[in-house]
C-alpha cells in the first residue's frame, strides 16, 4: 500500500481545538503508532497504516523543501515545528501545526520519531500558503525530485535570509 494514486478533492477536513494527532515512526519513517484522531483524519485503519511510510499522507501541495528541512532537523537530534498539509485516503486534505521530535533510546541514540499535531492558526495558514505556493512553483520547474528539493530549499533559505529569521523564528512569527 506504500504508493497510491489519489486525486486531491479540494475538501478540507478539520479536527477539534482540543484534539491532538499523534504518530510515531521508526528511523525509516514507517508508522509504528497512530492515535484515533490520526486514523480518523487520514481515513485508514490502524492495521492499514502501521508499517507504512508516513509519506502515505503527503499532500502534493506540500513543498519538498519543508520535508527535507524537517527530516534533516530531526535526524540531527533536534525538534522542529512546521505547518503541514496532509492528504486523507480519499483525497481530502487537512492542515496541522506539527511538532516533530526524535525519540532517544537508553544510550542516547535516535530510535524513532514522534509527532504531535494541533489545529493550526488560520491567520498563520494564510501567511504560509503563498510561501508554499512559491516553493512549489520552483519545484515544478525541475524534473527530478532531487533537483526539485535542491531548488526549493535554496529558495527557502534565500527567503529566510532576506527576512533575517531562522526557520523556527519564521514559523513562530506566523501566529503573531
Amino acid at each position: 500500500m506504500s504508493q497510491r494514486s489519489v486525486t486531491a478533492t479540494g475538501v478540507e477536513r478539520t479536527f477539534g481545538e482540543n484534539e491532538l494527532i499523534v504518530s510515531k515512526t521508526d528511523l525509516q519513517g514507517r508508522v509504528t503508532y497512530a492515535n484515533d484522531v490520526f486514523l480518523r483524519l487520514a481515513g485508514y485503519t490502524e492495521a492499514e497504516i502501521l508499517g507504512q511510510p508516513h509519506s502515505l499522507i503527503r499532500h502534493p501541495d506540500m513543498p519538498r523543501a519543508v520535508f527535507k528541512l524537517l527530516w534533516d532537523t530531526i535526524a540531527s537530534g533536534k525538534e522542529i515545528f512546521a505547518y503541514v498539509v496532509n492528504m486523507s485516503r480519499n483525497g481530502d486534505h487537512y492542515w496541522v501545526y506539527a511538532h516533530v521530535t526524535p525519540t532517544f533510546g537508553p544510550k542516547g541514540d535516535i530510535i524513532g520519531y514522534h509527532s504531535n499535531r494541533r489545529v493550526p492558526d488560520r491567520d498563520a495558514l494564510e501567511k504560509i500558503k503563498p510561501i508554499y505556493e512559491l516553493l512549489l512553483r520552483e519545484e515544478r520547474k525541475h524534473g527530478a525530485k532531487q533537483d526539485q528539493v535542491r531548488a526549493s530549499t535554496a529558495l527557502l533559505v534565500e527567503y529566510l535570509k532576506k527576512n533575517e529569521k531562522t526557520y523556527d523564528e519564521f514559523v513562530w512569527s506566523l501566529a503573531a
